[in-house]
Formats: structure tokens, C-alpha cells, sequence
């Protein structure tokens, strides 16, 4: 199969599981979003790399619980390449799905404490696909484990996910002997918020955090690295003051220290290591 063959089979599926969840939704909010930056960082990479972003984004709420899809179509400059020696950049589609139960509705029992507003089950999935010079990554992870909705204006969602995560990268560059190499199940610390910053001012302070332990080997045998991903970003709805509905503008910032658990300190060097501002517009439908 080819790779467009095989990324557009893995979206359908991706759509195809929330299709039942938004045909009976009581809310949703559909969005396609743009972002460009020029430090992005890939592990051994020592470049600043430029990236444009593109996202189709979905979040909808049914009566047991919640969804959230997200695909991100990403393209790099010459810095990161498509190939040896190629002046075109890498390009890759990555792909996440979340499905939280919440537990108080599906079963009939309340389960609010102290700052806790609501309990739930959350599973779900990444799945990438990338053309580079290197790697070639076909990551596919599943998650599943308890999460914690926090009562704040807006919304807090804190989980604890248990990872199960493979790789398949361009076989000259593994020593397994094996097409898809699996790694050490290992926990994630995630927490997503969407918390507005004043009364009607349209600004919000929006992201998420992801505390990742190491998870073990990797197919080349050495160690990984435990992995901090933060990404967040302060966004200004246009509808009140402009008049333009469903539009959204602002600023973002990614800190990933550890990039996909290859080590900063090693031999992975800096390109491990992102710290990279954005500018970022969506519109919202």
C-alpha cells in the first residue's frame, strides 16, 4: 500500500470511530486551524526548521460522555528534508482521537469531591505518518486509563494514561530484525484546559501538557528518555469586536524537552529539545 493509500485508510477509520458519538451530539465544535513557526526542532536535526501547520480539529459532548479528534498536516522547510539531499521538506500527518466516559452519568452514581467536577474513562489513539530524510516514522499508541475533570472556568481535564506505543521506522535504520518494534508500556501525566481570561474580553488561555516516563529501549538499544510536551496558547475570538463569527487568532508556544523520548543531553543533541512560538488563526464551524 502506498504511503497517501495507507494515511488516507487510517484517517477513514479515525472518522469513522466518532461517527456514531457526533450523530447523537448535544453540542460539537468543528474548526480548521493554521500555525507557522521557524525554531521547530527534530532529534538529531541541529537546524531551526520552518513549519506550516494545517488542522482539522473536533470536540462534541453526547450523553455519556465526550470526544476529541484532532489531525495536524505538517510542513517543514529544506532543514528538515524529505529525502538525502533533497531541497523540498518533510512532510507528516499526525493524528490523535480521546473518547472520555463519564462515569457519573453512565452509571448513575456521583462522583464530584472537592475541586473534582466529574470522573471518567478516557481511550483512544495517535497514529503518524512521516517522509524524511531519516526516520520515516509510522508511530501508532494506544491510551486508555482514568481522568479528572477540574472545576474551573472553562474546562481542566488532568489523566493518567497508560501507553502502548510502536514504531516502524525505514528499515535501514533498525537493528531489530522486525517491521514494527514495540516499546515498554509506560504511563502519561496529560492535562488539556480551555479557561477563558476575563469577563466577555473573547481572550482564552488554551493547551495542553504532556508528562511522559521513558519507555525503555529503543529499537536501536539504548535508553530512552522521559519526555515533557507543553503546548499552549493565548486566543482572541473575533466575534464580538470584529464581527467575524468563528474566528480566533493568536499566540502559541511549544516547550518539548526530550522529543519523543530521544535524550537532549545525547546524542540526539538540541534538536530534541524544542522551544518554539507560533502564530496561530482558526476558524471555528
Amino acid at each position: 500500500m502506498s504511503k497517501i493509500t495507507h494515511t488516507t485508510a487510517l484517517a477513514a477509520a479515525a472518522l469513522l470511530a466518532i461517527a456514531p458519538a457526533t450523530q447523537a451530539a448535544d453540542w460539537s465544535d468543528t474548526s480548521l486551524g493554521f500555525r507557522t513557526g521557524s525554531s521547530f526542532a527534530e532529534p538529531f536535526n541541529t537546524q531551526d526548521i520552518s513549519k506550516k501547520i494545517v488542522s482539522l480539529g473536533h470536540v462534541s459532548g453526547y450523553k455519556y460522555g465526550s470526544n476529541f479528534f484532532n489531525a495536524d498536516l505538517l510542513l517543514s522547510d529544506k532543514n528538515d528534508p524529505s529525502s538525502a539531499g533533497a531541497t523540498t521538506g518533510a512532510q507528516e500527518v499526525y493524528v490523535v482521537y480521546r473518547h472520555t466516559l463519564d462515569l457519573e452519568k453512565a452509571t448513575g452514581t456521583a462522583m464530584k469531591f472537592g475541586v473534582v467536577r466529574g470522573v471518567g474513562l478516557t481511550a483512544g489513539f495517535d497514529f503518524n505518518t512521516k517522509t524524511d530524510a531519516g526516520y520515516n516514522s509510522k508511530k501508532r499508541m494506544f491510551v486508555v486509563g482514568p481522568t479528572l475533570n477540574i472545576d474551573v472556568p472553562g474546562f481542566l481535564n488532568v489523566s493518567l494514561l497508560e501507553l502502548f506505543e510502536s514504531n516502524a521506522p525505514y528499515s535501514t535504520f533498525s537493528h531489530t530484525g522486525v517491521s514494527r518494534y514495540t516499546y515498554k508500556t509506560h504511563p502519561m501525566i496529560t492535562a488539556a484546559w480551555g479557561i477563558p481570561l476575563g469577563k466577555d474580553t473573547g481572550l482564552a488561555f488554551e493547551g495542553f501538557a504532556n508528562f511522559i516516563a521513558s519507555k525503555g529501549k529503543d529499537e536501536f538499544g539504548g535508553n530512552t528518555a522521559a519526555e515533557t510536551n507543553i503546548d499552549m496558547q493565548v486566543m482572541y475570538d473575533l466575534t464580538k469586536t470584529a464581527g467575524i463569527k468563528g474566528v480566533k487568532i493568536g499566540l502559541e508556544y511549544q516547550y518539548w524537552k526530550n522529543k519523543f523520548g530521544n535524550d537532549a543531553s545525547g546524542f540526539a543533541g538540541k534538536g530534541a529539545f524544542a522551544k518554539t512560538p507560533m502564530l496561530r488563526a482558526e476558524y471555528h464551524f
